[in-house]
């Protein structure tokens, strides 16, 4: 038998086990091999490095043991920079170092919303919200795929928490799925092709994420055309003739249950061609990675200082009174306080954890550029009390003139797994800073954590506060660099800091009990809430200082199409350092009485200026970005009128305005018998029918009592025909169909 006898040409001519065996694992992290038809594809975790497990490790997911990597700035970090062209280069770099150490595939980017600052993995993801996070999540995706890698998009969807994750239930309203949930994984289906998405542990709406056709085929293949592969997230399955059925094609680690499949397909349970698709999905896969670049080895320098480059671009300046930033380490002793800087946080817990290639920590760095600089570790990492660390701490900043005190979250107060259940600091760091700044006149707090914490309590006790979060394994040189001035501060907030937990959207709400969450606060997330409501925060979304300042001007609005404009302005660099601004547009919309968030981001550009230097910034606006989703048309709807464009620097920080006016999408809605008589007199066609009928009576309700026709607006028509003024049903039926004939609605 010759070998185009011998090997099938098409996945259909495989064997039903075959197939079956397809859409499983062979291991932890490989897929199954068929033959020589479909080839293993080897996974690997690191959406902020490659973790790929040691070979013969006790440890079955490699957690604890895998080969060394670079370890870059995690999301929480890289989101701050806001600079889509870094975050590519990142993905590029993880690309080379997924084929030298022999994955095909990289478990990452997680882009899931920031819900709850006290979510667990919020470190893993990029923001709250669903535009800068659609923006930087497509640019990693583009980075890995541009060398050959499949990029796996995670965890889809509205995975935002850690408790009870395998089983919750997310109950979220279509219209909040729509534009904040689903919005940003939308976007990167749509903009960047991810190579595979992975589905997550939780239920939507009391429905497994990995067993939910209206997620996995009506959704994300139907509207936005994904054509990769739906891989579940590891453990995820329950049921895998459902999940299969349901749209997904591959169950990770393998369960071995493939036999569950064959027998549903041979009981009638499950169509053969369900099970040839998913399994020709997983052969495409294999056949697009398979043209990946090799690569024996990466630049181990070069991508330790693309991690620094990282973690300096997304380290937020928060405050910086009496100009106490950038330090003369030469004109003044400086004190280094803080355990932190000596033995640096710099990524999360969990499956993403990474084994760095190498590690700089602050104290180094700091030592290295001021011969007169002390230390003092002031804490424990475990949070117990240790007066005489404290004693040292306050002895050694008294002889200071300027202290940095390193603050922040301890490694096992943030992991996948569970979620936090404050937002505090500990409480011996906080003792800690208020003794130093007793005794020290100039103090710098530098925080080192993945999910934002209160500072509320504490920050008038720093002149200066510095979040680097979680800044990768060269977080330590990065920000020497930063406080040093070899270059300013340009991350900002890719979400806002609350005064106090009880203030966030969802404190009501998180984390549910008895199998279920509900998301009351709906598309209020974030600034959306506090920006529509005003209320006090802070440090508001999109904020961030350098060591110079920016002034806007020259506001041109162009329409260039059918609710399409391009929005340019001016930018200045007036002060006496380089520095970069993140550029912020949003669109905004004014009302009374709230029926959409008062503005949201539609728009942002990094832009790197020398002191004196201007420069021009375009954006654009399409109709889909003042859109909103409408449950009743199924679809997003544009609605004719004015709203606001806002150019500035935060949220709250709005530099530039313009009002511009919508020509809306002219879709008319149908009318029907339970349409309100409201809706009937304001459809252009139904208006005009209706009072040629009744015109005698609705003149007369609405002379004599504005208020009863006001009220009589909100009842469906068919509601009328017990009122004695003509409504009949057999009247309502024919002015339904009167409308349908005149306006061509369909019935």
């Amino acid at each position: 038998m010759t070998r185009s006898e011998s090997v099938p040409t098409a996945t259909g001519e495989l064997s039903l086990e075959e197939k079956a065996s397809l859409t499983s694992g062979d291991s932890t992290w490989r897929t199954t091999a068929v033959r020589d038809v479909v080839p293993a594809i080897r996974l690997a975790d690191g959406p902020h490095g490659i973790r790929r497990q040691v070979r013969g490790s006790g440890d079955a997911l490699g957690l604890t043991d895998s080969v060394p990597a670079t370890c870059f700035p995690p999301s929480v970090a890289l989101g701050s920079s806001w600079d889509a062209g870094l975050a590519r280069r990142v993905g590029e770099a993880l690309a080379r170092e997924a084929s030298a150490l022999g994955a095909d595939v990289v478990l990452g980017p997680g882009v899931n919303i920031k819900r709850s600052p006290l979510c667990g993995r919020n470190f893993e993801y990029f923001s709250e919200d669903p535009h800068l996070t659609g923006i930087m999540g497509a640019a990693i995706v583009t980075g890995i795929q541009s060398l050959g890698i499949g990029a796996c998009v995670k965890h889809f969807a509205v995975n935002n928490q850690e408790t009870d994750r395998m089983r919750i239930s997310a109950d979220v309203d279509e219209r909040t799925l729509r534009e904040i949930y689903l919005a940003a994984f939308e976007y990167i289906v749509r903009d960047a092709r991810p190579h595979a998405v992975m589905s997550s542990y939780n239920k939507i709406n009391g429905v497994y994420a990995s067993e939910n056709p209206w997620l996995l085929t009506e959704v994300l293949r139907g509207e936005w055309g994904f054509d990769g592969v739906v891989v579940s997230d590891w453990g995820a399955v329950n049921d895998r003739v459902a999940a299969l059925a349901a749209g997904l094609d591959l169950e990770m680690p393998p369960t071995g249950t493939d036999q569950e499949i064959v027998a549903a397909v041979r009981a009638g349970r499950l169509p053969e061609p369900a099970v040839t698709l998913a399994a020709e999905r997983v052969r495409t896969l294999a056949r697009r990675v398979s043209a990946a670049e090799p690569a024996d080895d990466w630049d181990i320098d070069a991508h330790h200082e693309l991690a620094r480059e990282a973690a300096r671009g997304s380290a937020v300046l928060l405050k910086n009174e009496h100009s106490v930033l950038p330090l003369d380490v030469a004109a003044q002793r400086v004190a280094v306080v803080g355990e932190l800087a000596r033995s640096p946080r710099y990524q999360g817990h969990g499956s993403s954890h990474v084994v760095p290639t190498r590690l700089d920590s602050a104290w180094d760095a700091l030592k290295a550029a001021g011969p007169d600089t002390t230390f003092a570790a002031g804490y424990r990492l475990d949070g117990e009390p240790d007066g005489r660390l404290a004693r040292e701490a306050a002895e050694t900043a008294s002889a200071a003139g300027v202290a940095l005190v390193f603050l922040g979250l301890p490694g096992e107060a943030e992991s996948e797994g569970f979620d936090r259940t404050s937002i505090d600091l500990p409480g011996v760091q906080i003792d800690l800073l208020r003794e130093v700044a007793r005794v020290c006149p100039r103090v710098v707090v530098v925080l080192a954590n993945g999910g934002v914490v209160s500072v509320a309590d504490w920050q008038d006790d720093a002149d200066a506060i510095l979040e680097a979060w979680l800044p990768g394994q060269a977080g330590g040189s990065a920000i020497a660099d930063l406080l040093l001035g070899v270059c300013s501060p340009s991350g900002r907030l890719t979400e806002t800091i609350p005064n106090r937990l009880a203030d966030v959207p969802s404190h009501l709400h998180f984390p549910g009990s008895d199998g279920h969450v509900a998301y009351g606060e709906g598309r209020y997330v974030g600034y959306r809430y506090h920006d529509t409501l005003g209320t006090d925060v802070a440090y508001p979304f999109g904020h961030g200082l350098t060591y110079t300042r920016f002034e806007y001007s020259d506001l041109a609005v162009r329409e260039t199409g059918a609710n399409e404009w391009a929005v340019e302005c001016t930018v200045a660099n007036t002060g006496g350092r380089t520095a970069s601004e993140v550029v912020q547009l949003y669109v905004a919309f004014d009302e009374d009485m709230p029926t959409r968030p008062r503005h949201e981001l539609r728009g942002f550009t990094k832009v790197e200026l020398a002191a004196g230097a201007g420069t021009r910034v375009s954006f654009t606006l399409s109709g889909r970005d003042i859109a909103w989703w409408s449950v009743a048309r199924g679809g997003w709807r544009i609605d004719a009128g004015t709203f606001t464009v806002e150019v500035g620097a935060s949220s709250r920080d709005i530099r530039l305005r313009a009002e511009l006016t919508a020509a809306g999408d002219g879709h008319v809605d149908a009318l029907g018998r339970m349409s309100t008589l409201g809706e009937w007199l304001d459809h252009p066609v139904g208006g005009r029918v209706l009072k040629e009928r009744l015109a005698p009576a609705l003149t007369g309700t609405a002379v004599s009592s504005p208020a009863l026709f006001a009220l009589a607006r909100g009842i469906p028509l068919a509601k009328f025909s017990t009122f004695g003024i003509g409504l009949t049903t057999e009247v309502v039926d024919d002015l339904v169909a009167a409308v349908r004939n005149l306006d061509g609605q369909d019935g």
